[in-house]
């Protein structure tokens, strides 16, 4: 059971003289997919502006509210999203772009605020970044500041949140913490271990974000918000192990540590690819602590009071070990990715396109076998060679991949549009369907497909898998071939473990 924000915040009205009508964008994104369960529940109408509407047909919620099909980059799909709506949450963020994520970022600010402005809305509530005084800020933190201007500067009354670290199963920030702490007793560190950081609950950060709704619309500006407690983060790695049950962590600042090392040694250690590590990390060097709380005159602390760090890393492990992680950062968008084209388009035709097909009749029901399916990889492994597919997750890692270390959300369940391993689930049509499209460093496209079916008698179950690679030049059709040999131990393994004791050739 997820907790909910306390209810004793005010809910705005609209125009209308009903709850008001808020739009979220990044509804796939960690705080995203949290923030609108928690307007629901205090009565707000919710719309959501998604690229790809069908990556929320999983979530709890998606029969209350209304989507939007478009991209935030185009001017009339924000008119559209934006039209009657009083509230409008803008959680877009392009920190996972490989190329000129600031120029990306002013753009899309730049059109948002345009498009509010047009549609008279009442307010914008944009979650940004602490900002230190007097420092040369990291490029991330300087293009949270920039996005926050640059929707200022429109007119329409914003509340922008800056945050530091937040805290909560599924984060980033959290993730790298954890993985930090919890694999390295000993460990040398660069010289951002001393920085001091105020981190945030999550529970927090929702509750100031769902309050900033009725803040009066006279009051525009930037609000800090932290929690609790200031730490240096080697204090919260420490912190962190005293909460988590671990031993007492070693650390050994080292300062020829630079972030670009340092990026790569995080991005070897934990689930957080090296690109988001290295502007994580470059952050790092600049203090995030609040400067000014007044935005706790605005928002009054719930009846518990800020929630400690103890018991917000309490709350996470939890979460995790429960498997009860509502959505994770990497449920967001990897770029790139969503305008390749499937192996079944049209402009497939004539190309070279590699596939391993296999297929089992198991004596169980379709849905015995769709509950083995759904919960491939993470911690459940793929088969009797799952080894292989560890030694491609540490192939693809030393190469700047992302692994097999983001592992599952959940170990049971999927979501579509969701990251599993290096794997990102692409497509789920329980229990006929499963499409996992490949998110590891090769030269080509590739997909994993799971197609189940009943068989004749209506009581036994035929699986199909099959592999499909997409080469790009001549090194994709070698790397398919070099690999090739392991495909006769992977990929039978893996269709039988699917099907189950009962597996036989159809």
């Amino acid at each position: 059971m997820i907790e909910t924000v306390s209810q004793d915040l005010p809910t705005l009205l609209g125009r209308d003289g009903k709850p008001a009508k808020c739009l979220v964008t990044g509804a796939t994104g960690y705080i995203g997919g949290r923030l609108i369960r928690e307007l629901l529940s205090h009565g707000y109408r919710v719309r959501i502006l998604a690229r790809n509407p069908e990556r929320l047909k999983d979530h709890p919620w998606i029969d209350r509210v209304e989507v939007v099909s478009g991209d935030a980059h185009e001017v009339t799909a924000l008119d559209e999203a934006l039209e009657g709506i009083d509230v409008a949450y803008y959680l877009l963020h392009a920190l996972m772009s490989k190329d000129d994520f600031e120029q990306e970022e002013k753009d899309i600010a730049e059109k948002f605020g345009a498009a509010a402005k047009k549609a008279n809305i009442q307010r914008i509530v944009y979650l940004g970044g602490i900002i230190a005084q007097n420092e040369l800020l990291s490029p991330h933190l300087q293009s949270r500041a920039d996005t926050g201007t640059v929707l200022k500067s429109f007119g329409v009354p914003t509340i922008e949140l800056r945050a530091g670290i937040v805290i909560g199963s599924g984060s980033a920030s959290f993730e790298m913490l954890r993985y930090l702490t919890e694999r390295l007793p000993i460990m040398t560190t660069p010289r951002w271990v001393e920085t001091k950081i105020q981190p945030i609950a999550v529970r927090d950060v929702l509750r100031y974000l769902v309050g900033a709704a009725a803040i009066d619309s006279s009051i525009s500006g930037d609000f800090d918000i932290g929690g609790p407690e200031v730490f240096s983060y080697r204090e919260m790695m420490m912190k962190y192990a005293e909460a988590a049950g671990l031993r007492k962590r070693i650390i050994i600042p080292v300062p020829v540590l630079t972030p670009k090392l340092s990026s790569g040694w995080v991005g070897l250690v934990t689930p957080v690819p090296i690109t988001l590590a290295r502007r994580l990390v470059e952050s790092l060097k600049n203090e995030v602590v609040v400067r000014d709380d007044s935005i706790r005159k605005l928002i009054p602390d719930s009846k518990d009071g800020l929630t400690p760090f103890k018991k917000a890393v309490e709350l996470a492990l939890t979460r995790i070990k429960e498997a009860n992680v509502e959505t994770r950062w990497t449920n967001a968008s990897v770029p790139g990715t969503p305008s390749d084209p499937l192996p079944t388009d049209p402009d497939w035709a004539g190309g070279t396109l590699y596939t391993d097909v296999r297929t089992l009749h198991s004596e169980d029901p379709i849905q015995t076998v769709w509950k083995r399916v759904e919960a491939i990889g993470g911690r459940n492994g793929y088969s009797t060679a799952t080894w292989a597919w560890e030694v491609r997750g540490i192939v693809d890692r030393f190469f700047g991949g992302v692994g097999l270390r983001r592992g599952r959300r959940d170990d049971n369940t999927l979501i579509e549009g969701e990251a599993l391993d290096f794997w990102r689930v692409e497509a789920i049509n329980r229990p006929e369907l499963l499409r996992l499209r490949a998110e590891m460093r090769m030269p080509g496209l590739a997909w994993l497909e799971f197609a189940l079916e009943q068989d004749g008698s209506g009581t036994g179950t035929v699986i199909t898998q099959r592999a499909l690679f997409a080469p790009k030049g001549l090194l994709g059709h070698a790397y398919w071939w070099s690999v090739w040999p392991m495909h006769g131990l992977v990929f039978p393994s893996m269709v039988k473990n699917m099907a189950g004791p009962t597996a036989r050739k159809v």
